[in-house]
Formats: structure tokens, C-alpha cells, sequence
């Protein structure tokens, strides 16, 4: 994140030009969002969508929004023109797709949680050649490759969000190897027990402990969201797993500089630069390993407190999800800079694996569901096994029995009907194998039915 954007912020406050911001997904993400703009100087939220006017209305009033500040518009000409004449109520759209339309936002917020709708409005908002901020590791890791290239055509930003492990490791990352830094490893702290093969019927009890969706629980507790948010790490910065799944090993804040090393040096590293979790008292921060031979340095670094080496440790304490958000937003619209993006390029995927015997005609169910949880590797082995992306499971139809246990490959499984993500994740391997020009995808992203 730059530097200064409180000042920024103050200053676009005082000239009563705040950033523009179109809303769409008013759930436990959007609500905080939502919440959180309303309180901030230099950006707000104008204009919020979901499923049904409802549900985004109800969000509002959790936000703290009092009904006579809300307001449901149901025709983009009218939603313009009360942004544009500095209307300071919240603008509902009767339907998420009336925002696309619009003039008169400076950057989309997308915090729908799924990613076959994250990558239709991805697709809208830059051909609008407008800033798309997403919550969506899921999108991400399956075609935000061909997404990040296809706004730089446009001029324009595709970016993560702020707030979450991804961002908050890229903030790590950005700052050591800047410094010349070597980077043994980077990771997060897992706050919830590991079982690859719980299921949202397991997790219930848990879920209404802490007011939560037991699928959302459960995609926490049997690793997946882990999974993808180390691989959009991986994309972003070229650092690898080290093996299958990660390390995960149980370990505290104070054991991470003997855990992650070399094994030679009694470490459980085969290579350096990799990512990985662990589970133990490290959550909510993240944590990234470096090294220095330079004996100045190494020097320095123990005077500042940094220990003795040869390895040290940079430690985010926090990272606050949804309220850091408006701030991706801002950089986006003010300075045309992504937060977060598969700089790297594709070098780790997330494959899917059974959690039960799936059998020929079953619909796969969404990511924390009954059917499959997900393993990271590098996107070559993901690629050379056939795998499933993890990503890409949801509603695809089961035509060869997969026995518990088993990696879910692509042959075993026919993608859904007209799915936006599936045949931009085609493209973009298209892309990525040389079969298609970059004049030709270019069309072809501009073309592309939604």
C-alpha cells in the first residue's frame, strides 16, 4: 500500500471529489465494506448490488445505513445522474449487471464470493476500462493470469484486495526483496484445526458457535481457502510449495526461524523461496523468512534486534479482511496500481481431491462443500496429472466414478453450460501454450459472450 493515502484521502475529502465506488456483493464481505467507507474520508460507496435489491438493502441496514439514506434505483440512466449531480444517498441496483453501465464510478468492488460471477464482472468492468478490485482468490487462481494482462491492454486495473493473507504477504514480499533480501519462505498462520475431509454437516455445531456458514467454515477447516490463497501468493511473486499440500507444520511465532530452513541446517525445507502455513499461535499474522550473507548487514541486522541469523523474521501481526478493502480501491482508481495480481505469472494451481466416492451424474457442490477439498502445487504437476482445479469444480458434472482420496482430473468431469470462468480459463491456456496471438485474445476478451 503507498504511503500517504491518509493525506490523499483527506485532501480528495476537502475537494468533495471522494472515489467513486460501485459495490457489488452486499454479504458478510460487502456489508463490512460497507460499514467501513462510511466512516472514512476521500472514498464512498455510491452504488451496491446482490442477488436481489433485498439482500443488498439488508446489508446496508447491518452497515448502519438508516433507511431514509437508501434508496433502489432499477434504470442506469438514473443511477448516473443522481452520482453524477452528488446524490449522498445509497444507491441500490435492482440487478448487479445495471452497474456496468455506468459513468460515473471511479472503481468496481466485487465481493460476491463466487468466481464464476467474479470473472463476468471482471470481464465487464474492464472492458468499461474501469478498476476492478475483487475479493475473489478463487477467480484468481484460475484465470486471473489472463485478467491482469488483459487490463494492462486496457490501461486499466485488475487487482486483489487489501486485507486478506495474499495482500498482507505481498506487502512482506514487496518490502524484503526490495531490500535485496533472499526470501526462504513466506506464510500464514491456520486458526482452525486441520481435516481434509470435513464436511459443512461436520462443522455445523462449530458454525453456530461462531455465527458463521458452516460452508464457509468448513473451506478454513479442511485446508482448501489456505490452498488458494498461498497459490495467489505463488502467482504474485514466483515463490513455490515446497511439496504437495505444503509443509503445515504445528509451530509458534518463536519457532519459525528453526522450522523454516534448509534441512541440512535441521530444517523441513528441501528448497528456499517457498510458501506454506502453519498451525499453531501465529494466525491472524503472516510471517516471511530472509537471509543475508553480507557481513555488514548481518551485523546491522543484529543491533536492530533482528538476532543473530543466519535467517530473520518479518512478522504482519494482523490483516483485517474486508476493512482494509477501501483502500485497494483507492489505489486503484488514484495511482492506476494493482495491489495484488499474478505478477509471476501461473506457477501454482490448486487441484481438487475427492472427499468422498463421487459416482457418474453427481453436480460437484461449491469449494467447502461435501465433495472435494483442494491441494496446492506448482501448476506444472497440477497440469501434468490432469488435475481438476479447484477453482473450476463447482457445478461440473461427474462422468467417471472418483474414489475417496483420489485426485478429481479433468477427464472425469464435464464443465457446466456457458460458464464464463471455464472458457476464459481455456484462453488463457490457449494463451499461455502460444496458440493464440495477443491481437487475436484481445478480440476474443472483448468478444467474449457474457
Amino acid at each position: 500500500m503507498l504511503w500517504g493515502i491518509n493525506r490523499v484521502l483527506a485532501e480528495l475529502e476537502s475537494r468533495e471529489r471522494p472515489v467513486r465506488v460501485a459495490l457489488i456483493g452486499v454479504g458478510e464481505m460487502g456489508t463490512d465494506i460497507l460499514a467501513q467507507t462510511a466512516q472514512m474520508q476521500g472514498v464512498k460507496v455510491k452504488v451496491a448490488a446482490d442477488i436481489t435489491a433485498e439482500k443488498a438493502i439488508q446489508g446496508a441496514l447491518s452497515a448502519g445505513y438508516p433507511p431514509s439514506r437508501i434508496r433502489v434505483i432499477n434504470r442506469p440512466t438514473e443511477l448516473d445522474e443522481l452520482i453524477a449531480g452528488g446524490c449522498q444517498d445509497l444507491l441500490i441496483a435492482e440487478a448487479a449487471d445495471l452497474c456496468f453501465s455506468l459513468e460515473n464510478v471511479d472503481v468496481y468492488v466485487e465481493a460476491t464470493g463466487k468466481p464464476e460471477a467474479s470473472a463476468k464482472y471482471a470481464l465487464l468492468a474492464l472492458r468499461k476500462r474501469k478498476p476492478y478490485v475483487t475479493l475473489s482468490v478463487e477467480c484468481d487462481i484460475a484465470v486471473g493470469q489472463i485478467l491482469y494482462w488483459y487490463a494492462r491492454q486496457k490501461n486499466v486495473v485488475y487487482s486483489l484486495a487489501a486485507g486478506d493473507e495474499p495482500a498482507a504477504l505481498q506487502e512482506l514480499y514487496d518490502f524484503a526483496s526490495g531490500l535485496g533480501f533472499r526470501i526462504i519462505a513466506v506464510g500464514k498462520g491456520k486458526n482452525n484445526p486441520l481435516d481434509r475431509f470435513a464436511t459443512p454437516e461436520t462443522c455445523q455445531e462449530e458454525a453456530v458457535k461462531r455465527d458463521v456458514n458452516p460452508y464457509r467454515l468448513c473451506e478454513f477447516i479442511d485446508g482448501t481457502k489456505t490452498m488458494v490463497e498461498m497459490a495467489v501468493v505463488a502467482n504474485a511473486t514466483g515463490l513455490v510449495p515446497d511439496v504437495r499440500g505444503m509443509h503445515g507444520p504445528r509451530a509458534n511465532l518463536a519457532d519459525l526461524l528453526k522450522v523454516f530452513r534448509l534441512k541440512e541446517q535441521g530444517g523441513i525445507l528441501e528448497h528456499e523461496g517457498v510458501v506454506d502455513f502453519v498451525i499453531g499461535d501465529v494466525a491472524p499474522a503472516v510471517f516471511l523468512v530472509f537471509t543475508t550473507s553480507n557481513p555488514r548487514l548481518v551485523r546491522a541486522l543484529k543491533l536492530r534486534s533482528m538476532g543473530d541469523g543466519p535467517t530473520y523474521l518479518l512478522v504482519r501481526p494482523y490483516h483485517l479482511c474486508s476493512i482494509e478493502v477501501p483502500l485497494s480501491a483507492v489505489v486503484a482508481a488514484i495511482y492506476n496500481k494493482p495491489t495484488m495480481a499474478a505478477f509471476a505469472g501461473y506457477v501454482a494451481d490448486v487441484m481438487a481431491v475427492a472427499k468422498r466416492t463421487l459416482l457418474p451424474g453427481m453436480s460437484l457442490g461449491p469449494i467447502g462443500g461435501f465433495d472435494y477439498f483442494g491441494l496446492i502445487d506448482k501448476a506444472e504437476n497440477v497440469k501434468g496429472e490432469n488435475a481438476l482445479p479447484v477453482a473450476l469444480a463447482e457445478n461440473v458434472r461427474v462422468i467417471n466414478k472418483v474414489e475417496r482420496g483420489d485426485i478429481i482430473r479433468l477427464s472425469d468431469v464435464e464443465p457446466p453450460a456457458n460458464s464464463v470462468l471455464w472458457r476464459l480459463r481455456e484462453l488463457q491456456e490457449k494463451w499461455l501454450a502460444g496458440l493464440v496471438s495477443a491481437d487475436s485474445l484481445l478480440n476474443m476478451l472483448d468478444t467474449l459472450s457474457i
